[in-house]
């Protein structure tokens, strides 16, 4: 099976699983008078939302590039990251300026309803099948390096934080109960706010590969040292890197001995690009410049 139905597989597992839990959670919310399960079934739905979005680029990105992408389309990964990314902001506000108008309505005096139980069992189901879905997602993106899996995975682990967060409200008002529904937008301010760092730690490497950011300091000085250790190659330099969703792209000008035959100067740069290919993957796109030593 190649990488983009894997990927296809996987979020569709995914997808299913939201569904089942937007509809449990909206029914739970209904029949327990809880808020917080409400919010955290909206949660669920941008989860699904965004499986959604990974499905169409995921697809697109798997493309081979044509007149249009010399480079192909892998960058449509990248920005299904994004779009992802910019979800769990929307939705990390939205937890946060919901549970702030509840506090401030608490501290004015007003008496927040207790919810029901099945609202409770419903948020520790949902920790749990989240939790198994962050797991499941987040070792097969990073297997199959796809920056879209991983930012999903995410999302999982973000509705599971939401879902604590409920739990937690719901298990003050039902057993201590009186003033302490308070517990219920105070832990969502809270998980609101873990939410939106995963959100900045997930958009940054998006933006990043985007505006082509190039590779990371130790890659490159990696990258230099396989070229400088092919035989009868000096002096690399001009190295420009970036990557293009799952493949990375190098640049670089190299030194040969300007008696070389044409024959021998190609045969050095095919030993070099065939080094880098079989560390960074048979995907990579290299170009090389020749230069005559002096």
């Amino acid at each position: 099976m190649n990488r983009e139905k894997q990927i296809y597989r996987i979020t569709l597992v995914g997808s299913v699983g939201n569904v089942v839990l937007v509809c449990i959670k909206f029914l739970a919310g209904v029949l327990g008078h809880s808020s917080a399960i409400m919010a955290d079934a909206v949660h669920s739905l941008s989860d699904f939302l965004t499986d959604i979005v990974v499905l169409v680029f995921v697809g697109i990105s798997g493309k081979p590039q044509d007149k249009s992408h010399d480079y192909g389309h892998g960058k449509f990964e990248t920005l299904a990251s994004l779009l992802i990314s910019l979800a769990l902001v929307g939705a990390a506000i939205g937890i946060i300026v919901s549970g702030s108008l509840k506090f401030a309505s608490w501290l004015q005096g007003e008496e927040l309803p207790a919810p029901g139980m099945i609202a409770f069992w419903v948020a520790i189901a949902s920790i749990v099948i989240k939790e198994a879905m962050f797991q499941y997602t987040i070792r097969r993106g990073r297997s199959l390096d796809s920056s879209a899996l991983t930012a999903n995975a995410w999302h999982h682990r973000s509705d599971a934080l939401s879902s604590i967060g409920a739990a937690l409200g719901i298990a003050g008002a039902i057993f201590i109960g009186g003033r302490w529904t308070v517990l219920d937008p105070i832990a969502s301010v809270i998980v609101g706010a873990m939410l939106l760092k995963v959100a900045v730690d997930i958009m940054r490497p998006s933006l990043g590969e985007l505006t082509d950011e190039s590779l990371p300091e130790s890659t490159e000085a990696e990258i230099l040292s396989i070229i400088a250790s092919s035989p009868g190659v000096s002096q690399p330099h001009n190295l420009r890197t970036r990557r293009i969703g799952s493949r990375i792209a190098i640049e670089a000008h190299i030194r040969l001995d300007g008696s070389m035959t044409l024959q021998e100067a190609h045969e050095r740069t095919s030993d070099i690009e065939r080094r880098l290919r079989a560390r960074f993957g048979s995907s990579t796109i290299v170009t090389l410049h020749m230069e005559p030593t002096k």
